[in-house]
């Protein structure tokens, strides 16, 4: 199963970051998604990276590009 991690996006809003709505980076080894949505449908774990901190969690991802909502299940 990928393994996701899911941050808090501090550069919303800036040019190629996305709008001020897009509060949330999805990244999968090199592949970065943002989005306005996260619904997290597996278990969960917070993990610290850096000085950063994700939620990780490993399953399958739905991206939705209407409401540009990120689903893991």
């Amino acid at each position: 199963m990928p393994k996701y991690r899911i941050r808090f996006n501090k550069a919303k809003g800036q040019p190629g970051r996305g709008t001020e709505e897009h509060a949330w980076r999805v990244l999968q080894d090199d592949t970065e998604w943002l989005a306005r949505h996260v619904v997290i449908e597996v278990p969960s774990r917070s993990e610290q990276e850096g000085l950063d901190w994700n939620i990780v969690c490993e399953g399958k991802m739905l991206f939705f590009n209407d409401t540009d909502t990120v689903v893991i299940y």
